[in-house]
């Protein structure tokens, strides 16, 4: 059980490690509420991204915040999956609040240790899976709980990453290799496998799965196509071409997401530079990745719920769409808006939320501040339960992942671990 004293009489002080578009993002709602939080440091190897996150102390190591004077409360953990673990278990020994991203970890068993040495701590802790925050969430979780479906039955749920998304992060980014970063299934849709147990209330115990990397492969590579983009003679052909994704966003609406991710230059000379140097102008089909683009799973839930979940990259990108099948009445949902029919009357009722942002680029939904103002108001009031994804909860999305994971390399039907 996590316990934490209050901060009062002053915004909660917080650092930051691992200076990323996600630790930006969560330190944009810090710099805007200075009443509430003060970012008081910033740990990452480049001097670029520590200085856009615009903290007062600038460490190249995170290591420097555990050795040095204590000067900040909490402290968001932000960096590649695969760096989670050494920092968040000495920072946990330190005493400090940590909010971190997820994956946690990209193997069950640096899982399992993070979560035990936070446990042991007795921190407060939480993790960003920001699905959980959003206002859509809270009103999906209200027609669920209310009782109008009667028995819950089943849920069918889809995470349309989107083409041009998923040659982005998963054929050209950081997240394409399990080597290097993690399995899919971990790395994009833990989100989705915590969303499924929290809308439903129950957790996820048994789970088959199916899925591969079907197409962005150099046997389907288009015939005269070339290494990088630049050289390309089918480029104007392409889908995936890097010319057709990065040189507009960044004529029409400047240096944003994903141009960042690409270059920390401006202006096309240097985009250019960047696509012919770098792994972001690199043909789709030539990359080194090889993580899958479609998986689906299918599962048994607590009390004999059924659930089916695919993660495909052949869509737009667009949110999350599910459906919820109960004995009195179903759900359809959107990410914007929610159907609810109920079989009693035949009354159907549509709440509309407006739109609102799908992905990292925008706030997922709402779901990045009010994550960080939840986050913040738990380590200023010392109240853990303002935080909704905290170790229990977090394992065990991460476990059914996992689980996943040897079902599709097996074939088999497999058990998910309580703990």
């Amino acid at each position: 059980m996590s316990t934490h004293t209050p901060v009062t009489g002053r915004p909660v002080r917080v650092a930051l490690v691992g200076a990323g578009n996600r630790g930006l993002t969560y330190a944009e709602w810090i710099k805007a509420h200075p009443e509430r939080a003060e970012l008081v440091a910033v740990a990452d190897p480049r001097p670029a991204a520590r200085a856009a996150s615009g903290a007062a102390v600038e460490h190249e190591d995170w290591r420097d915040l555990v050795a040095g004077e204590r000067t900040a409360d909490a402290v968001i953990v932000a960096t590649q999956d695969r760096d989670h673990l050494e920092p968040v278990r000495a920072l946990a020994e330190a005493g400090y609040a940590i909010l971190a991203e997820k994956p946690l970890a990209p193997t069950e068993e640096a899982t399992r240790a993070l979560v035990r040495a936070v446990e042991e701590a007795g921190v407060l802790f939480a993790v960003c899976h920001v699905m959980r925050y959003t206002p859509y969430t809270d009103l999906v979780k209200r027609v669920v709980d209310s009782g109008v479906l009667g028995q819950l039955v089943s849920v069918d749920h889809l995470e349309p990453v989107g083409w041009w998304h998923f040659a982005h992060s998963y054929v050209r980014g950081p997240w394409r290799s399990e080597r290097d970063s993690s399995p899919m299934l971990l790395a994009k849709s833990c989100h989705d496998l915590d969303w499924i147990a929290y809308v439903m209330g129950v957790r996820i115990e048994e789970v088959s799965s199916f899925g591969g990397l079907a197409h962005f492969r150099p046997e389907n590579a288009p015939e005269g196509s070339a290494d990088r983009c630049l050289d390309c003679a089918v480029e104007r052909e392409c889908p995936y071409s890097a010319l057709k994704l990065y040189l507009p966003t960044l004529r029409e609406q400047g240096a944003v997401w994903p141009v960042t991710h690409v270059t920390e230059a401006t202006d096309e000379a240097g985009l250019l530079t960047a696509l012919r140097e770098g792994p972001y102008g690199r043909c789709a089909y030539r990359s080194d990745n090889d993580v899958v683009d479609h998986q689906v799973l299918a599962m048994r839930l607590a009390g004999g719920v059924t659930a089916t979940f695919q993660m495909v990259a052949f869509t737009e990108q667009t949110h999350r769409q599910t459906r919820i099948f109960g004995s009195h009445g179903w759900l359809r949902g959107d990410g914007e808006r929610v159907t609810v029919q109920d079989f009693r009357t035949g009354e159907e009722t549509v709440h509309d939320l407006g739109a609102s942002g799908s992905n990292a680029a925008d706030g997922h939904g709402g779901g990045d501040t009010a994550l960080v103002e939840a986050f913040v108001r738990a380590v200023a009031e010392g109240d853990p339960g303002a935080v909704r994804s905290g170790t229990a909860a977090s394992l065990g999305s991460h476990l059914a992942a996992f689980a996943a994971e040897r079902a599709r390399h097996t074939g088999t039907v497999q058990p998910v671990p309580v703990s």
